[in-house]
């Protein structure tokens, strides 16, 4: 998990930008709306996924009036529904991506997502080719601030976590995407509201690219990023020292 870790902490670095922060923003309206849609109810108290979804709006500083304004918009019964899919494919180089997105018209995202695979010399593949590569996580992250290191790590692999780091003031815990729930009442019960809290797909193995063949792939990863109707890219490309340190250094 080292190597996620790590390239998590880069991206949450990389995302304080302000074209970042609106991505963030329109992704967990997005969330929100399917929440209150799927859930059928607007209050947090009944509903555990807008729970999460005001859990990660507060994770990227999304203030609270925008959340309010989300959550009454998707209430509205003319507002237009949304939903989730998936796609699979390869960046240059063989590194496996898995896209999660949300959209309001599967038309306009598969014709996106494919022309960007293009462009980017990447190949979309069909359902099915890259997911078993990856495996289904969920991950918490909570800021240290007077939490015990050892209790608090002992106290989660008891709630039901499969691990449990403390890396720059933050613990990142990790559990199967099936203990979501149980790790989160776990926290409750402990009164610790975690900084966010995630689906995630970690890979089982990862693919190495040399410098110049690692941005070209990060290129297409950036590109696929940046599309309105994506929520998370997943992928295997190795998070090499030298690829870290260029990075940080953009």
């Amino acid at each position: 998990m080292a190597g996620h870790n790590k390239w998590s902490k880069i991206k949450r670095k990389k995302g304080v930008t302000d074209s970042k922060r609106s991505k963030a923003f329109s992704r967990i309206i997005k969330e929100i709306t399917v929440a209150v849609k799927e859930g059928g109810s607007p209050e947090p108290d009944y509903n555990p996924r807008l729970r999460m979804a005001i859990l990660n709006a507060k994770g990227v500083n999304m203030p609270k009036d925008n959340v309010q304004r989300a959550i009454k918009k998707a209430s509205d019964p003319n507002t237009q529904a949304m939903f989730q899919t998936t796609f699979e494919g390869y960046a240059p180089g063989g590194v496996a991506i898995f896209l999660e997105c949300t959209t309001d018209n599967n038309q306009r995202t598969v014709s996106h997502v494919r022309a960007i695979f293009s462009k980017g010399k990447g190949n979309l593949a069909v359902n099915g080719s890259v997911d078993f590569m990856f495996d289904r996580k969920c991950i918490f992250i909570v800021e240290q601030n007077e939490l015990d290191e050892e209790e608090f790590i002992l106290e989660m692999i008891d709630g039901g976590a499969e691990d449990a780091e403390l890396e720059d003031g933050e613990f990142t815990i990790t559990g199967d995407f099936e203990d979501f729930g149980t790790i989160q009442k776990k926290l409750e019960e402990l009164s610790v509201e975690p900084k966010s809290a995630t689906l995630e797909r970690i890979p089982q193995n990862m693919t190495k690219l040399d410098l110049d063949a690692a941005k070209i792939a990060l290129k297409l990863i950036d590109a696929l990023e940046e599309n309105e109707d994506v929520d998370v890219v997943f992928h295997n490309l190795e998070m090499t020292d030298e690829l870290a340190a260029a990075l940080e250094a953009e």
